[in-house]
């Protein structure tokens, strides 16, 4: 229903029959006000009635422009009438006093229209206000992304780096901007090197967050080590991580591979959080997945850690991956896929041949351990490959 404050302006000339048809639309409550030309229109109409007779021709086209107008006559075949329609107002009424309940349902119907039009108007006007602040914020968090792609990228150890004879090369590719996918290689002293292969549960921000607090707790746990018990240094680091990532409550877990190689025995002392796929070590031509099991980090509480360990000989490789390459894998089991990825790895020296061994699209298989998105879709999940290899490497 029109409002009492929207305002029909009858166009006639002054007279009996402009009275009496105003008197016809005034009916039922509508407000109306009468005038004798285009310039007379007062700026708060909302509708205009418009006697075929009172307007020129060649001002048909300005007050249909200006406000919805339905057309009046007396005539079917007045030449003014098919002039108006031609302009484009919005219907026509013939007889109008005869007809007076019909004037009045279209003026009604014309009215709830224009109104809807201009709620439709400031909806899209508010829309893409809208639009605009959201699209100006989302270049705001993407630019915040990609400053923290790049502070977590320093985080990383060089690459390739080697230790005491025993090499280190990755290469991680983030979903986005910010990785999940987290990994280290320190030299703790002559003896022994220290190395740990996260996975924290998703990716973006929160998750790369969980990787910076690793980072930090995992130089802190180092500095307290004094070297001896290696066996004991992997399972206490997880139950650490474990606990902080309990009390900060943010939800998050992960799966980690810790490990500490004894140089000077050629041993390698590891626990493991729900690590899948398990590493891959490589002696002698073949490649086998290591033995253990152990709960997720962050998960449940007062959880312990198995003490595990393995000799490596003189030539070796080890595998780490990250679940989101077995996603690259064909295979209809899981079982399936991590014997095709031990099948790869074992055919791969470098983490490049391994990287062209997965199904992998050529700008993600050739993209370096710095790629930061730009040019390529999102990708399901973080992906990351990690290889040690000994002992025969110089330091560099």
């Amino acid at each position: 229903m029109p409002d009492a404050n929207e305002l029909v302006c009858l166009i006639d000339a002054p007279g009996a029959e402009r009275d009496a048809l105003a008197e016809v639309i005034a009916k039922e409550g509508l407000a109306v006000i009468a005038v004798e030309c285009l310039e007379q229109l007062p700026d708060e109409t909302v509708l205009a009635v418009a006697h075929a007779r009172a307007v020129p021709s060649e001002a048909w086209q300005a007050l249909a422009e200006r406000l919805p107008t339905l057309v009046v006559s007396d005539d079917r075949q007045d030449s003014d009438l098919i002039h108006a329609v031609d302009a484009g107002l919005v219907d026509y009424v013939i007889e109008p006093r005869r007809h007076g309940h019909l004037l009045r349902r279209m003026i009604r119907r014309v009215i709830d229209l224009h109104r809807l039009a201009r709620e439709r108007e400031r909806d899209r006007e508010r829309l893409s206000e809208l639009n605009e602040r959201l699209e100006t914020h989302l270049a705001m968090l993407r630019l915040d992304q990609q400053a923290g792609g790049q502070i977590q990228r320093k985080l990383l150890p060089p690459r390739p780096q080697s230790i005491g004879g025993v090499r280190c090369d990755y290469w991680l590719v983030p979903s986005l901007y910010l990785s999940g996918d987290f990994l280290d290689f320190q030299r703790f002293d002559d003896r022994y090197t220290l190395f740990y292969f996260a996975d924290v549960s998703g990716h973006g921000a929160s998750s790369a967050f969980v990787t910076v607090l690793l980072k930090s707790l995992s130089h802190r746990w180092q500095q307290e080590w004094d070297g001896r018990h290696p066996e004991e240094l992997a399972p206490r680091w997880l139950a650490g991580l474990n606990r902080e990532l309990l009390d900060t409550g943010i939800g998050k877990h992960a799966t980690l591979f810790v490990g500490v190689i004894d140089r000077e025995r050629g041993y390698l002392h590891y626990s493991l959080g729900a690590q899948l796929p398990m590493p891959m070590l490589m002696t002698e031509g073949r490649a086998h997945y290591l033995e253990g099991e152990g709960m997720p980090v962050g998960l449940f509480p007062d959880v312990e850690y198995p003490r595990l360990g393995c000799a490596l000989p003189a030539d070796f490789r080890l595998w780490l991956c990250s679940d989101g390459i077995l996603e690259c894998l064909p295979g209809e089991t899981l079982e399936a896929r991590l014997e095709v990825l031990r099948a790869r790895a074992e055919g791969s020296e470098t983490i490049l041949d391994l990287r062209r061994g997965l199904a992998l699209g050529d700008d993600i298989a050739e993209a370096d351990g710095e790629d930061d998105a730009s040019g390529r879709d999102e990708l399901p999940d973080d992906l990351t490959i990690m290889m040690l290899s000994g002992f025969g490497n110089d330091d560099a």
